[in-house]
């Protein structure tokens, strides 16, 4: 798949959400963007030490409808960053992608059910750092992980909503074949079609006044090997020091047997603006 029709993709989602109703009132959209600066310099200072200077840039965007018996919620999540240290170059720190659209039909039962769309991927390139030479391991949309998925939501709650489904994963590559790659064939495949089971919950707590959590876990499996399951645990606290000012930590615990078959793990602390646009 071609950058400009995953552009085009990605693009046409959010329009899709833009639809005419938004015009009547019926559609609530949300956008969050926040920068967060890191940076010491230092000048004759005999203790030693080296100038720093890092960033971060992140964007929330939603649109939802509530017009039972329907409801639809669409989502995209962006962050990206980049430090550099002394007279090296800039390295990047943190660079992802997410977008999550979901309909789903209330028919006055417990669960309801429901049909979502997921894509994750990378904003921009990514190297390994520790390998000699910084190597490009990954890109826009290589890899590129699609995931959709029908089954029964239960969000009787404001700050839980679980769902459960079949679920059909798609990974997409172009120049990193490791990610998609079956080494049990002898071609290389850009490709990799995955049908299991998945399992998402959302959860939103206030734990105090102006401090938030916000976690996710995320649980799919295989039908061809259930015994294994990839694990995403995703989590932030959020403290509003003020209307534009907040400090936030994310830790994010991730194991993917295709990708490692260790579990990894992201953990950032961020002082930073934000802005609440709409």
């Amino acid at each position: 798949m071609k950058k400009p029709a995953v552009t085009f993709f990605l693009i046409s989602s959010i329009l899709f959400a833009q639809s005419p109703d938004s015009l009547k009132g019926k559609w609530i959209p949300s956008l969050t963007t926040g920068l967060a600066i890191s940076q010491i310099a230092f000048s004759n200072w005999v203790k030693g030490g080296e100038n720093s200077i890092a960033w971060t840039l992140n964007g929330n965007f939603s649109i939802n409808r509530d017009s039972k018996p329907w409801i639809f919620k669409n989502q995209v999540k962006a962050q990206y960053g980049r430090a550099k240290i002394g007279d090296a170059t800039y390295r990047t720190t943190v660079n992802d992608l997410y977008i999550e659209n979901i309909g789903s039909y209330d028919l006055g039962w417990a669960v309801s059910p429901f049909v979502s769309n997921a894509i994750r991927t990378q904003v921009s390139k990514g190297y390994d750092y520790k390998a000699a030479g910084s190597p490009n391991i990954s890109d826009f949309f290589d890899p590129g992980y699609i995931t959709q998925t029908i089954g029964f939501t239960y969000d009787k709650y404001s700050n839980i909503v679980t769902r459960f489904g079949i679920a059909f994963q798609e990974v997409i590559t172009n120049k990193f074949t490791q990610y998609s790659d079956d080494r049990r064939t002898p071609e290389i495949e850009k490709l990799r079609f995955e049908t299991g089971i998945e399992s998402v919950t959302d959860l939103d707590f206030e734990i105090d006044t102006n401090l938030k959590w916000k976690k996710r876990i995320r649980f799919f499996s295989r039908f061809e090997s259930l015994d294994v399951w990839d694990v995403l645990w995703d989590n932030t606290v959020t403290g509003k020091i003020n209307t534009w000012l907040s400090v936030n930590f994310s830790y994010i615990l991730l194991y993917e047997k295709a990708q490692s078959p260790k579990t990894q793990m992201k953990e950032g602390l961020q002082v930073g603006v934000t802005y609440q646009l709409l």
